[in-house]
């Protein structure tokens, strides 16, 4: 596996090519692959705290995951107001170990602080190997089954 060239920005730092890959790439993993049919782009894109993070090729952005920072959904996150989200590889470049390069790089920028994500049911595995936890039930988002999973500092 070779070592991707991971970017880390704000939305202050993005450029308008910076802006329509995200935008193709996660339409076209979320809305076009996987026919969700609820709102993706979110405040969340736009909030200064949110860390971008991705790698690209010739085609465009690979791979992309964000952090973000929600006091207001910490209480249903077990007290945890830092999450990752929205993580996506492109189709032709999955297998290249492209989405846990990703994690180590959030994890490495997220420090001590807990963190919690919504897993879909089918990369649970991913998050575990980076010290995730399953929590609680499973639920429906965006029609896609997921489970809140949690990583203490330490993990």
């Amino acid at each position: 596996m070779s070592q991707a060239n991971i970017i880390v920005k704000t939305w202050g730092e993005f450029t308008p090519d910076d802006v329509f890959e995200m935008a193709v790439l996660r339409s076209e993993v979320f809305f076009v692959e996987q026919r969700i049919d609820e709102e993706e782009f979110d405040s969340f894109d736009r909030n200064p705290e949110t860390m971008h993070l991705w790698c690209s090729d010739a085609l465009g952005m690979q791979a992309y995951l964000r952090i973000i920072h929600n006091d207001h959904e910490a209480a249903s996150h077990h007290g945890i107001a830092v999450g990752l989200g929205r993580m996506v590889v492109r189709a032709d470049a999955r297998g290249l170990g492209l989405a846990q390069q990703l994690m180590e790089q959030a994890l490495e920028i997220a420090g001590d602080s807990p963190l919690y994500l919504h897993a879909q049911e089918y990369v649970k595995g991913l998050y575990a190997k980076s010290g995730f936890v399953e929590t609680g039930e499973q639920f429906m988002e965006a029609g896609i089954e997921h489970r809140l999973m949690l990583r203490y500092p330490g993990a």
